[in-house]
């Protein structure tokens, strides 16, 4: 006796949808977790790291930085299937909070410095679990962003390369919207890509949404650096 036909595609589209709802998951746990080596490397860097060399060679600092970091992705792509993708993903936020303290130095040098802080990490939250509603339970397919992104980050790289010698207070604040603009509609394409079944590997999808939440973060402290509060 043949099966149902409909029962065989009810039940593969059972199986589909706890494959997907299987990869939100642990990409939602995999970014919490993510979190924490964050705040260890930010702790850690914000009190005990001199930064000033970064200051004083400013153009070699950014290539440096720039070289880290896109190598580490690399190795984090190409070993994601693996458990060692986990831990280079884990080192690699680790890392990027290590970053994180020359920017958090000035900000909390400021008299209402912790406040800015904590704005900001309000503020990058809101957005995400915002988002992540829309594009997790939206029918509208957000894959067309994927060619606004790509020509989004050749157009922010661009700018970002142009700022290093530039140096310009107005152009950082441009760079900063653009980059929260970018970081946004990043995070609705990967949640909206998982959800759909365009994205299957939790590892890939924590580290874009992890990038793009970084980069909503220390864009918004930096707008609110520049607002709020004078030195002590």
């Amino acid at each position: 006796m043949q099966p149902d036909l409909q029962t065989v595609y009810s039940a593969g589209s059972q199986d589909i949808a706890a494959q997907q709802n299987k990869v939100l998951r642990n990409t939602y746990l995999l970014l919490a977790v993510s979190l924490i080596p964050t705040v260890i490397g930010a702790v850690i860097g914000t009190n005990f790291i001199n930064f000033s060399f970064m200051r004083s060679s400013p153009i070699m600092s950014v290539i440096i930085m720039m070289a880290v970091f896109y190598g580490w992705i690399f190795m984090i792509e190409k070993n994601r299937n693996s458990a060692l993708g986990v831990g280079l993903l884990l080192g690699f936020t680790a890392f990027m909070g290590l970053l994180l303290a020359p920017l958090l130095q000035p900000i909390l040098s400021l008299r209402h410095g912790g406040q800015l802080v904590m704005m900001a990490a309000g503020g990058t939250s809101a957005v995400f679990f915002v988002l992540s509603g829309i594009a997790a339970s939206t029918k509208r397919d957000f894959s067309f962003l994927n060619k606004f992104l790509m020509v989004g980050f050749v157009v922010i790289m661009l700018a970002v390369l142009a700022q290093i010698f530039l140096q310009s207070p107005v152009m950082q604040l441009v760079l900063c919207g653009a980059f929260i603009i970018f970081s946004s509609a990043a995070i609705l394409f990967q949640i909206n890509a998982i959800v759909r079944g365009g994205e299957t590997n939790y590892v890939s999808a924590t580290l874009s949404l992890y990038v793009s939440l970084y980069n909503i973060f220390t864009s918004l402290l930096q707008i609110l650096g520049v607002l709020g509060g004078d030195r002590d």
